[in-house]
């Protein structure tokens, strides 16, 4: 009871913060570039900098850009323990980190002027290890990136450019002060006449080394098939580390990745002495109004700089029976935790087994929709689906219990999810693959696939390879 009382009372104090403010946003008409690095750049000197990227203007598939920095407060989570960090006051609570953070989003107010996706709220990521609050599983598998489970911000304002439209705004919430807005424009009115406001450093990097050889990987998978043949489970998604020694600018490394690897749910997110890289093509959970939308991916063949091999590449993933039954195995897991907090009977799979293709490989991409029942919440959905079934296998709590047997290091924030939440009620959120984490001198890449009966070890290993093979090679070139 005492983490409950606690739980409301912080959600009491943070309305009488805001009792006194005035009910309505702030909204500033910027001017749209094209490439949004001009805004983060301009901002990313202040503590705690965001930018939820959509890759534009390589990437075709994203729409919109969301930078943000300075929240006005921060929650982080280590192990059983979240901190709020708040007007320069540090409180350590026990409970459930997703519950915490809904108690410090600002209250719901009027929407803004134009139909924003993000106007104030939380952003941040969710790190993979986050379900050990969701789910009892064992403590095996060591943790060597000492990084929070959960970082979030409530962020009080936002840059956001709309690149299907070609407009941008800032958007400043009631609880955003007159000299924080004054600073912010004056760094946007820069970020206009010169797009190297910031000087990007350069960096270092070593070859990338693996933390398992092949010969592990080849246990690991013959483990997940003895497991399959004795019914445990369908489908495991296990994934292998690759390290490297880094130096330099964080910011510099993404910067370059983003021109070879334009993704539509990227991230840069930029810590006190570590930061978050990833370029991931997958749509976790994206809630709009009441509309709920989730897109897994399963299913990967890379591309070919041959015209004719990569059709043939792209032809023979949407033919492969295997991994449409991969795919499938994930859309029925998600459509029943969407049915967790959607109206009855609203769960739909409008598509099936897209083919859609990026720079380094083509992917099986279905989608799942629904409503969000009225009462239940966009944080609340993103809690009961978490983590993605994509990225754990098929029962989920099974193939969570086998990953932690056979994966030799805890997964951070790879595999968890990076995305915002917003005061209006909208929610959008990838899955953290094709992420890096940039951590005590060290740069950490992952890579993984679903293992189902019929995988093969030797294709599973180069699918692995090939999926993050473009972020090595990338930082080395």
């Amino acid at each position: 009871m005492l983490c409950y009382e606690m739980l409301l009372q912080c959600t009491r104090n943070r309305q009488t913060q805001t009792d006194t403010l005035m009910p309505y946003f702030s909204v500033d008409k910027l001017p749209y570039l094209p490439d949004s690095c001009g805004y983060f750049e301009c901002v990313r000197d202040m503590p705690f900098p965001i930018w939820l990227d959509s890759g534009r203007p390589k990437s075709h598939h994203g729409r919109y850009d969301i930078i943000s920095a300075q929240p006005s407060c921060r929650l982080e989570t280590m192990g059983e323990l979240t901190t709020i960090c708040e007007a320069e006051q540090r409180q350590s609570h026990r409970g459930n980190p997703f519950d915490w953070v809904s108690s410090r989003l600002p209250p719901s107010s009027s929407q803004p002027p134009k139909d924003l996706p993000f106007c104030g709220g939380a952003m941040g990521y969710f790190g993979y290890d986050l379900g050990r609050h969701l789910e009892t599983i064992p403590s095996l598998a060591q943790q060597d990136i000492n990084l929070p489970d959960m970082h979030v911000g409530i962020y009080d304002w936002a840059i956001v450019q709309d690149h299907q439209q070609q407009q941008a705004w800032l958007i400043c919430q009631p609880a955003c002060s007159a000299s924080l807005r004054a600073d912010i424009q004056k760094r946007c009115r820069q970020a206009e006449k010169d797009n190297h406001y910031y000087r990007v450093n350069s960096f270092k990097i070593n070859d990338f080394k693996g933390l398992i050889d092949v010969d592990s990987y080849r246990d690991s998978i013959e483990k997940i098939h003895r497991y399959i043949a004795a019914g445990d489970c369908y489908q495991v998604n296990f994934t292998q580390r690759f390290s490297a020694d880094f130096e330099g600018d964080s910011y510099g490394a993404y910067k370059h990745l983003r021109s070879i690897l334009p993704s539509p749910f990227s991230a840069y997110i930029g810590l006190e002495k570590s930061a978050i890289l990833s370029f991931s093509p997958e749509r976790f959970i994206q809630v709009s109004g009441r509309h709920v939308e989730t897109k897994p991916i399963k299913g990967t063949l890379p591309r070919d700089d041959n015209p004719y091999k990569d059709q043939l590449n792209a032809e023979t993933l949407l033919a492969s029976s295997k991994d449409r039954a991969e795919n499938l195995m994930i859309v029925d897991l998600l459509r029943n935790d969407l049915s967790k907090n959607c109206e009855l009977g609203s769960v739909r799979v409008p598509s099936l087994f897209a083919l859609e293709s990026f720079p380094n490989v083509h992917h099986l991409v279905s989608t799942v929709t629904g409503t969000l029942n009225e009462h239940s919440s966009p944080i609340q959905l993103l809690k009961d689906s978490f983590p993605g079934g994509s990225i754990t296998g098929a029962p989920k709590l099974r193939a969570m219990e086998i990953i932690e047997e056979l994966e030799v290091a805890r997964r951070s924030v790879y595999c968890g999810s990076i995305g915002y939440i917003s005061a209006n009620g909208n929610m959008d959120t990838n899955i953290a693959i094709r992420t890096l984490v940039n951590e005590t001198g060290k740069m950490h890449c992952w890579g993984g696939g679903g293992i189902v009966a019929d995988s093969e070890v030797e294709s599973e290993y180069e699918e692995s390879l090939a999926k993050i093979r473009i972020l090595m090679e990338g930082l080395r070139q």
